[in-house]
């Protein structure tokens, strides 16, 4: 169960109509590609399962990737690691072009047991391309090798340049719908083949993110709506800080933050708009970003997220120590319960301010609610972008700062 209560009121109903209205004829428009992600797997997953019985001994995927090419497979992968199938090969990344974690990836792995996904809608993203190339002179296997094909493949849009290199030495491609942005992509082939191998069920995260998609376009619930209006009716509520309380959203919290910033900050016409996204860990952040939000600026909107029910839970001990009294708490009191009350704690100093507050409630940590939540954060950015009336879909500033570099280093 997914449960988001709002602690503001919107009254509008003419308003939220009208976003209904328009998202409505996007969604017809078959121009975005991410709202049927949920939906259009099934031959994509057949794929996965007749590949991945060709391919043997390995123990590690490593995706090679940037931006939206690995940001959302991470935070899936980190929410539930916990609940992998076992003896399935492990996920690690390669992302930055920092020369200190490619060497100590590197050295942690044989090439005999990894499996390198190079990952790029374009198929010549700048990073993607040359950590794949410190790949193959580490360990001395190029594409005319004829263990290339075994060790490599790609997720790319059909007819890409990495798509042709894929053809010409024999290396598996898997496709991202041409309709279908980088940042948006995680729940198509991007995530969706990484995930199945190492043993994540992306059935049932497919599952949460067609619920989610279900009960917004069919059973009309106005949360999101209500949401996307009070986030961007108020110009000086600009912010918005995710509150997450668990450390198995830290990266959730990075694809969100990516999600957020390249979609929503954009020029219109000749004004700048934006929602600036901050992501913080409870309770960790409580001791440093909380006195910010509770007594700075009020150009902020908070949304909580926590489990209801953790799957791992620790008993805190009933013991008192001498001198410290004061931290005694009652008896029986879990790490997770005590976790959770932090939470609701801080909720309600915030909600005491007049701060615009939500929270939202996945029932447990599975698939199941780690697809909702992603699908319904892709909704609500979409509907954020469509009342700030820019293009939520494009990145034409990070584009330029693209361009500059290849002028500067390309050939």
């Amino acid at each position: 169960m997914f449960t988001n209560r709002l602690f503001f009121d919107i009254s509008d109903t003419q308003k939220t109509e009208e976003l209904r209205s328009k998202i409505l004829t996007e969604y017809n428009s078959n121009q975005t590609g991410y709202y049927n992600l949920p939906i259009e797997n099934e031959n994509l997953l057949s794929d996965i399962d007749i590949w991945s019985s060709k391919i043997r001994n390995i123990q590690n995927i490593i995706v090679i990737g940037v931006g939206g090419s690995s940001l959302g497979t991470k935070a899936i992968y980190s929410m539930l690691h916990h609940e992998k199938k076992a003896n399935t090969p492990n996920l690690c990344f390669l992302e930055n072009i920092d020369p200190i974690t490619i060497k100590k990836t590197l050295q942690n792995i044989k090439f005999e047991e990894s499996l390198f996904f190079l990952v790029s809608k374009s198929g010549t993203t700048l990073d993607t391309i040359s950590i794949a190339k410190i790949v193959m002179v580490h360990f001395g296997i190029f594409p005319n090798n004829r263990y290339f094909g075994k060790h490599f493949a790609v997720i790319t849009d059909n007819g890409s340049a990495l798509n042709k290199f894929a053809n010409e030495y024999g290396l598996k491609s898997f496709f991202v719908p041409k309709n279908v942005g980088g940042r948006f992509s995680v729940l198509s082939a991007v995530g969706i083949v990484p995930l199945t191998l190492c043993g994540i069920d992306t059935t049932n995260l497919l599952s949460g993110a067609a619920e989610c998609k279900e009960e917004f376009f069919i059973g009309k619930s106005t949360v999101l709506l209500k949401k996307a209006i009070a986030y961007t009716i108020k110009s000086e509520q600009n912010i918005n800080v995710l509150f997450s309380y668990s450390d198995i959203f830290c990266e959730f919290n990075a694809w969100y933050t990516q999600l957020w910033a390249e979609s929503l900050g954009k020029k219109r016409g000749n004004e700048r708009v934006g929602l600036t996204p901050i992501g913080l860990i409870g309770a960790i952040d409580q001791h440093s970003f909380l006195q910010l939000i509770v007594d700075g600026p009020k150009d902020k909107s908070v949304t909580f997220i926590r489990v209801e029910n953790m799957a791992d839970n620790i008993l805190i001990p009933d013991i008192s120590l001498k001198y410290i009294e004061k931290a005694d708490i009652k008896k029986g009191i879990s790490a997770a319960t005590l976790l959770n009350e932090q939470a609701l704690a801080t909720m309600k100093s915030i909600i005491s301010e007049g701060i615009v507050t939500d929270d939202i409630i996945l029932e447990k940590a599975d698939a199941f609610h780690a697809g909702y939540l992603i699908y319904y954060f892709e909704l609500l950015t979409s509907l954020c972008g469509l009342l700030l009336e820019i293009n939520t879909y494009n990145q034409p500033g990070v584009e330029i700062g693209k361009k500059i570099l290849l002028d500067k280093l390309g050939k």
